[in-house]
């Protein structure tokens, strides 16, 4: 490397970046959110965030200019949905227990949207990566249980209730805190599937 690379501001940052681990990393993701969580986003600062994870805020900005971007990158970093890889060899079971792995992350992801609702309105970026971070590994994880399920022949594919099954679903687990001030646990959900969605399917 010459001495003119060396000094380059871009390749000193990109050094300093390159210290953090995936461990830390993380770290600072999790404490984000969880301040998210329980402050709302206009109460979280870098500064917060870096007395709760023992680190100087100039590390969190030399990481992340500002804080909707280290909230983007807090969010991507939780893509994989709790639904994925469900697979018990039966339609019926493996709604169900969809339903209990989303009423296991309701609460928690129930209040992050929450604390998100205000400032996704007004940042383009920051609504884009709440929905790849909450909705869309949900919707792709459901649409997958129920192509299974069509391939299986539990279900014919042209049955006019299976676009449906992810909005339901979805859509009660974060209707239900705004309707009847609860969240939307694995039982209450479990019920759902078993009274609502099963039978909308025709299966038992």
């Amino acid at each position: 490397m010459t001495s003119q690379a060396a000094d380059d501001p871009g390749t000193v940052a990109a050094s300093r970046r390159s210290k953090l681990t995936p461990e830390r990393e993380q770290e600072f993701f999790d404490a984000l959110l969880d301040q998210l969580r329980e402050c709302g986003y206009d109460a979280v600062t870098m500064e917060g965030v870096a007395a709760s994870t023992k680190c100087s805020k100039s590390t969190l900005y030399r990481q992340w200019k500002t804080k909707p971007q280290f909230v983007v990158a807090a969010l991507r970093s939780r893509r994989r949905s709790p639904l994925a890889g469900i697979d018990t060899g039966s339609l019926a079971e493996d709604l169900r227990e969809a339903a209990r792995a989303a009423g296991r992350w309701s609460s928690s992801d129930t209040r992050l949207l929450q604390a998100l609702g205000h400032a996704v309105t007004q940042d383009e970026e920051l609504a884009r990566a709440l929905r790849e971070a909450l909705v869309d590994p949900e919707i792709a994880a459901l649409r997958e249980i129920l192509r299974r399920g069509v391939e299986r022949g539990e279900i014919p594919a042209e049955h006019p209730a299976l676009e449906y099954i992810p909005t339901q679903l979805l859509g009660l687990v974060r209707a239900r805190p705004i309707l009847d001030g609860e969240h939307a646990d694995p039982d209450y959900l479990v019920r759902f599937v078993e009274v609502v969605v099963l039978p909308a399917l025709g299966l038992t």
